[in-house]
């Protein structure tokens, strides 16, 4: 007579998908994912204070000086209490913003630097998520949260600056060219902490420490943004008897000068997110 034991069959085991992998990435890191709302809700609060009350006060500050009638007044060099509001708003909302790509790359670093240099990386590669898409949710998951936060503060700092053109004229802070604008105005806010994060998390696979790796990628990113400074000029040709420098070029230069720019930082986003993969497959595991 033959025993029959029932057996439970073995269940397959169950790969995360990439929802899965999203849940779980920003379960884990709620702290960034609050400060990040944080920072696009005051900068987004100081854009739309500028584009209503700030401006209309600064504006009608300044009509009240007589400085609107043509006459010569060195007065209307001093700006007034409203005015000054006004600047320092502007100030903070575009200063937040170029902060943005070195807090990514910073944060990036460090993040994938601690998880390789504690073992949180490999005790996950062992429940059925391959390193390749451990790697692929940690560019993923922040990509998805900085483009659409960026692409709102540039359209809120372009309808500024559309808006009250005659306002930055009148009192000549800015000028379409200058870095902060030139950025804030375009993709290139949105691009620039792109790039940043594949720079962080490069350097948090080839460094796999995490204080080092913080270090890397702030000086990675720096280094990317200054030497874009430099060149932007040259990027396309100026009018016939002038030099490659910024205030060379005509308003209508904005857009080449903007996508080739772009175009740039896409590639050294891509080249780096590559390399972190290359990186990762020959010493983390099989991808």
């Amino acid at each position: 007579m033959t025993a029959v034991t029932d057996r439970a069959p073995v269940a397959a085991p169950r790969f995360p998908g990439p929802r899965g992998l999203v849940r779980a990435g920003l379960r884990l890191h709620r702290s960034a994912l609050v400060f990040w709302v944080g920072l696009v809700a005051v900068a987004a609060g100081a854009l739309l204070w500028a584009l209503g009350p700030g401006a209309d006060a600064a504006w009608a500050e300044y009509r009240a000086m007589g400085c609107t009638d043509g006459s010569p007044d060195l007065g209307c060099d001093l700006p007034g209490r409203a005015m000054l509001r006004y600047e320092t708003v502007i100030t903070v909302a575009e200063g937040l913003l170029s902060l943005v790509p070195v807090l990514t790359g910073a944060w990036a670093g460090a993040l994938v630097g601690r998880e390789l240099e504690d073992g949180t990386a490999r005790l996950v590669w062992t429940q059925s998520v391959t390193p390749a898409r451990w790697l692929a949710a940690k560019l993923a998951v922040p990509a998805l949260l900085l483009v659409p936060g960026t692409l709102a503060l540039t359209l809120l700092h372009r309808a500024v600056w559309s808006s009250h053109s005659h306002l930055f004229r009148a009192i000549g802070w800015y000028e379409w060219h200058n870095d902060g604008i030139f950025e804030a105005n375009g993709v290139l806010a949105t691009v620039h902490p792109l790039a940043a994060l594949a720079l962080g998390v490069l350097a948090g696979v080839v460094l796999r420490r995490a204080l080092p790796a913080l270090g890397a990628a702030v000086l990675a990113v720096a280094a990317l943004i200054w030497a874009l400074d430099e060149v932007r000029p040259h990027l396309w040709p100026t009018p016939p008897g002038t030099r490659p420098l910024m205030h060379e070029h005509p308003a209508s230069h904005f857009w080449p000068l903007h996508l080739v720019e772009t175009s740039l930082v896409l590639a050294a986003a891509a080249l780096a997110g590559t390399a972190a993969f290359a990186v990762l497959r020959r010493t983390g595991g099989t991808a």
